[in-house]
């Protein structure tokens, strides 16, 4: 498949699953790579851990239409990889797991 100027968004960037996807296509010839995820932390850790310029980064939740709008704006490629971790919460709080 060809990548050339093509823009990826992964949600739930800073997570395992994510850095797995993002590290498979750093080095493509892909144009640009949205890491979309809640944490602003990882988020500057990655930043300064791949120092590339390839990488863009957008805080935001999936819940909120409005934050994955902007993340979305010219994307031509997804990978959704966000999703809460802890069981119990999301049997606390079925809604918000969707």
């Amino acid at each position: 498949m060809d990548f050339n100027g093509k823009t990826l968004l992964i949600t739930g960037g800073t997570g395992s699953f994510g850095n797995a996807v993002l590290r498979r296509f750093l080095n493509t010839d892909i144009s640009e790579i949205r890491i979309f995820s809640r944490d602003e932390k990882k988020q500057d850790d990655m930043r300064h851990f791949y120092k590339n310029p390839k990488i863009k980064y957008f805080i935001g939740d999936v819940r909120d239409r409005m934050s994955i709008d902007n993340a979305m704006y010219g994307v031509d490629f997804v990978f959704h990889a966000s999703a809460l971790k802890q069981v119990p919460s999301c049997e606390f709080f079925p809604a918000e797991a969707v």
